[in-house]
């Protein structure tokens, strides 16, 4: 996440209860390869500058953390004793939120940063909700319209918070505190998926959420090419990059049409897959590929691909060359070679400035890189 111009953005993630209720400190169960704890601190790095987290007194050395205190507010004023004081925007987030994404750090810090003292994430509440004395007696229904569960992270002015907090007082959170002392608290869109880890069955929930979009998410291979060609002394010799003939320009040496860029993508489809190299399918030592049209073997190389059972999703190639321009044949070039493969390919022009081989137009170098998906 870019820090909000001007702003200097810390987190605190808060993470120091016992788990009571849970029966056990939630925030070091695993939560697929990680624990609830690690996923949630992931989340706030993306929000800033820095994040102090902080944790059971006995945990903070293990952790490298800070000990939190008797109660959660307790515990936030003990991080915020941590963050430095050029901090202009402090988020404090749950350790035990571990869906949190970048985009609701964004939304709060965003508020904050356009004039809120604080801003926390709601959703709307679906359930009726009933009022009760000790006794169970229904005293009140309010109205659920204006009616919002609050979640984290909540983004405050730094120096809204800490004069909130010097009073020592609790609160269930830190937005409560920022209200009795007459700040203003805006409420941006929360995410239902932001699910706080109370007990066992919010557990179980998680690991199902997480093992539902294992099995959503494709299948992807990534690939990487390079080719590399000096120019030809041949006069006679043309200039083919992306299946495009460049007249006039000074052709490549190499056994084909020295297409470079062609070569790349063929390297990076052929990677991705697991099949070798250009090489190995074509090399340099064999009659038959003197001269050949190397989209002819790019073709040939996403047939092996789809045969193994892969899709090409999309390739994107960058071409290091001092002359000529590709911009003017650079959509002709996409075009072909997307036809190749069958699928979108991207060709972006480079310059090396100068410097070495390339900057001295002695020849022309691409690299490619190929996205994969299973069928």
């Amino acid at each position: 996440m870019a820090q909000q111009q001007s702003e200097i953005v810390w987190t605190i993630v808060v993470a120091g209860g016992s788990g009571t209720r849970f029966g056990g400190p939630k925030q070091y169960e695993l939560l697929g390869a990680q624990r609830v704890l690690d996923w949630s601190v992931a989340a706030a790095r993306t929000a800033g500058a820095g994040v102090v987290v902080v944790v059971p007194a006995a945990d903070a050395a293990r952790e490298g953390g800070v000990a939190g205190g008797d109660s959660r507010s307790d515990s936030v004023r003990a991080g915020l004793a941590h963050v430095p004081a050029e901090a202009t925007i402090v988020c404090v987030h749950d350790g035990a939120r571990p869906f949190a994404d970048t985009a609701l750090f964004e939304r709060v810090v965003h508020a904050v940063a356009h004039g809120a003292d604080a801003a926390i994430p709601g959703v709307a509440v679906t359930d009726t909700i009933k009022q009760v004395d000790e006794h169970g007696h229904v005293q009140h229904t309010p109205d659920r319209s204006a009616l919002t569960a609050v979640q984290t992270p909540q983004a405050f002015r730094a120096s809204v918070l800490r004069a909130a907090h010097a009073a020592a007082a609790d609160a269930t959170d830190d937005a409560a505190l920022v209200e009795a002392a007459g700040g203003s608290v805006v409420v941006v869109a929360g995410d239902v998926r932001n699910r706080k880890i109370t007990d066992p069955d919010d557990l179980r929930w998680a690991r199902q959420q997480l093992a539902s979009a294992a099995e959503r998410a494709p299948d992807l291979r990534v690939g990487q090419g390079f080719d590399i060609h000096r120019f030809s002394d041949d006069p006679s010799r043309p200039l083919v990059l992306g299946g495009v003939v460049f007249e006039g320009a000074r052709g490549l040496h190499g056994h084909s049409d020295a297409d470079a860029v062609a070569h790349a993508v063929t390297d990076a489809l052929l990677g991705a897959a697991g099949l070798g190299d250009i090489g190995e399918h074509f090399p340099d030592t064999d009659p038959q590929w003197k001269g050949a049209d190397s989209l002819e073997l790019l073709r040939h190389a996403a047939s092996l691909v789809r045969e193994g059972g892969w899709r090409v999703g999309n390739v994107d190639c960058s071409v290091v060359c001092e002359a000529p321009k590709l911009a003017p044949r650079r959509a002709e070039m996409q075009q072909r070679l997307s036809e190749a493969t069958g699928a979108p390919v991207t060709v972006k022009g480079r310059r090396a400035e100068g410097l070495g081989a390339l900057g001295r137009q002695e020849g022309i170098a691409c690299w490619a890189v190929a996205v994969i998906v299973r069928e």
